[in-house]
């Protein structure tokens, strides 16, 4: 039997667009929900055919705010999902949801359609930083949101929380982390804001108008996450995530662990075997292609095999307790992780930001700190 895939549906719509996203998002674009709902079943439906129904152990709805969709057509997504692949009897099924935009009904009706894990982009419980943000909710709004969605019987919870927000303290912060582990979701999602290229707030902090956020003050908002998330009982597995004992998020460990996955709708990635590939970015342009009977893929290209090596490392270390086994990269590439990259993980352990144990690599509590200098260690050798 094949290895399950994961699926990722692309609903790239939003009530409002956030002047820090840069991910393919359109707000306004009501009119096409309909066409985009029939062009993404279609796609998934023409996939699943193709590939001839092969099993799925995760199904992830993201944006965008998957919810700004009617029931119907969400409804209708999810259908093809099921009728065109093997979706497991356990699979982990997951919606983003707005806590501006949602409802009894709504999780009522989700829950229905067989999703059985939400992530709720709250993002932070304090009313002046959600303003700052563009959010279109207010902390008790949200905290409203997260227990009608616990009435409608979902009991695997996630919410995503920023920090390293301009003029966001170590006090608000704390206040922030406090009320969230009060909630007691299965799972939390915690990222330090990042000025993205080509968004309002890039474009702010470029004129002088905003000032950047603040490396140290970030790097002191997560130390604190650490610290506090721990002794509630949180079990850090990923660089940015938490979770409860067993209530890891499926889906992203498939990313992390480097296996494959498929992407539908507009700007949706893929990655398969040694080949990766993206759709077209405009809603427009993928509703023509679709609908004309045209693949929406707009290109790919193949993975080497010292670039995937670079890839496996740069994933996997992102798992700060699983790391990279000796196995794992043994078991995907026949040959030992030291004979490839013996230099670069020494570097990394004298500098205090790997650590070896008897059988894997995993990063050091300041590496998490430094990441991405660690994990360019490893992509400037595969290039």
């Amino acid at each position: 039997m094949p290895r399950p895939l994961a699926l990722y549906l692309h609903i790239p719509f939003c009530a409002v667009r956030c002047h820090y996203c840069d991910f393919n998002t359109y707000a306004g674009l009501d009119s096409l929900f309909e066409q985009y709902a029939a062009a993404l079943a279609t796609e998934v439906m023409q996939a699943g055919v193709e590939r001839g129904r092969p099993p799925v152990s995760s199904v992830f709805l993201g944006g965008g705010t998957p919810t700004v969709l009617p029931r119907d057509l969400l409804a209708r997504v999810m259908a093809a999902c099921r009728d065109a692949f093997a979706v497991i009897e356990d699979a982990e099924i997951t919606s983003e949801a707005n806590p501006g935009t949602a409802d009894a009904s709504l999780f009522v009706a989700l829950h229905a359609m067989g999703v059985n894990r939400l992530s709720m982009g709250v993002q932070s419980l304090d009313d002046a930083e959600l303003q700052w943000l563009g959010r279109i909710h207010g902390a008790d709004e949200a905290v409203r949101a997260y227990h009608v969605a616990r009435q409608a019987g979902f009991e695997n919870i996630n919410l995503d929380f920023m920090f390293g927000l301009p003029g966001q303290s170590i006090e608000t912060w704390r206040r922030t982390l406090d009320r969230a582990i009060d909630l007691n979701p299965e799972h939390l999602s915690l990222y330090g804001l990042t000025v993205e290229h080509g968004t309002p707030l890039y474009d702010r902090v470029r004129r002088g108008l905003q000032a950047p956020p603040s490396d140290d003050r970030a790097a002191d908002c997560y130390l604190l996450a650490l610290d506090r998330l721990a002794v509630a009982g949180y079990e850090q597995y990923e660089i940015s995530n938490w979770s409860r004992p067993g209530r890891q998020c499926r889906h992203n460990l498939i990313y992390w662990r480097h296996e494959p996955y498929l992407g539908f709708g507009a700007g949706a990635h893929s990655f398969a075997g040694d080949r990766r590939w993206w759709n077209v970015r405009p809603v427009p342009e993928y509703i023509q292609r679709v609908e004309s009977g045209a693949s929406p893929e707009r290109d790919g290209e193949p993975i080497g095999r010292s670039v995937a090596m670079g890839e496996f490392m740069m994933l996997g270390l992102r798992l700060v307790q699983e790391g990279v086994t000796d196995a794992a990269f043994r078991s995907r590439f026949g040959v030992d992780v030291e004979v490839v990259f013996g230099y670069e993980i020494d570097r990394l352990v004298r500098r205090g930001l790997l650590e070896r144990l008897s059988d894997r690599l995993r990063l050091t509590s300041g590496g998490r700190l430094l990441g991405n200098q660690v994990f360019a260690e490893f992509l400037t050798v595969s290039e």
